[in-house]
């Protein structure tokens, strides 16, 4: 009897009280609420605080800054923009001011050497050899042309377009051409001579210090069979795997009664002297003792 009224007392005790004594106080400070965080927390959180509001008020500052400057930026560009654009208008009308006076100075000197028809004819050969005078004939047109920027689907930026015409792309093409037998080349009616320059500025290609864009025209004025001495060289067949490759447009067509222009008046060049060796000196100056700038043909 003792013993089972023992085991009675006991299941009225668990069931009176499920939970031990250690839940229940935990229990208790729950209820209560957290603990006060120590001191070294309390300061971290404000520094973060401080810091992030810090960088807050600097982006402000900043993009305040950006907006009340982007007027003045735009303005500015506009002007420069502006200005070069009046400045290329004056200089094609002094270049077109320079070709009448040329022309004019061509049909002078072509009534005073009336009576000696040889020479005129000899003249005009020797300009039209060296592009200071405009030809006609027959020939070949090179034409070329970016390939279309390659967009990522992801980002939805271009990246690097590898079918761009570059300004090397133009010099092999016209040295092709040079060797092929071609008398005259121009680059978008911009006449090459033997002084002429292919350079590339910025995202700019400039052709005697004149910019080109695209899509880009290589006429040339040869021998009957230009096309074809083009066509199967060894430039040509490399831009036709830019064009499998990277979708450059390029393609070679045969053209009758082509008119290139002249180039502009050259740059005078100038003799240096060199220094003396220590001999006897020469009464008149002789090419042994000149240095020449020569002028050599890096289209």
């Amino acid at each position: 009897m003792t013993a089972g009224r023992g085991y009675t007392d006991f299941l009225t005790e668990l069931f009176r009280n499920p939970l031990d004594a250690g839940y229940a106080e935990a229990a208790r400070r729950r209820a209560a609420g957290p603990p006060p965080p120590p001191r070294q927390v309390r300061a971290g959180r404000a520094a973060r605080a401080f810091v992030f509001a810090l960088i807050g008020f600097l982006l402000t500052v900043a993009w305040q800054y950006a907006v009340a400057a982007q007027p003045g930026t735009s303005k500015a560009r506009a002007g420069l923009v502006a200005d070069v654009k009046a400045r290329r208008a004056e200089a094609d009308d002094l270049q077109r001011q320079a070709d009448r006076l040329r022309d004019d100075v061509v049909k002078r000197r072509d009534a005073a050497l009336a009576e000696n028809g040889d020479e005129a004819r000899r003249l005009r050969d020797l300009e039209a050899a060296t592009g200071l005078a405009s030809v006609r004939g027959d020939g070949v047109v090179v034409g070329l042309a970016d390939a279309p920027p390659q967009v990522d689907p992801v980002t939805g930026k271009a990246g690097t377009n590898l079918g761009a015409v570059l300004d090397r792309d133009l010099q092999d093409i016209a040295n092709e051409l040079w060797r092929d037998g071609a008398e005259a080349v121009a680059i978008n009616e911009q006449r090459l001579t033997s002084t002429s320059t292919i350079r590339a500025a910025g995202g700019a290609i400039l052709v005697d210090f004149r910019p080109v864009t695209g899509p880009y025209q290589v006429a040339a004025i040869g021998p009957g069979d230009l096309d074809k001495r083009f066509g199967g060289s060894a430039t040509a067949k490399r831009f036709h795997r830019y064009t499998d490759l990277y979708g450059m447009r390029f393609e070679v067509t045969k053209k009758g009664g082509l008119t290139l222009p002249a180039a502009p008046e050259p740059q005078l060049r100038y003799a240096r002297p060199s220094e003396p060796s220590g001999g006897p000196a020469s009464r008149g100056p002789s090419f042994s003792r000149w240095s020449f700038q020569p002028a050599m043909r890096t289209a």
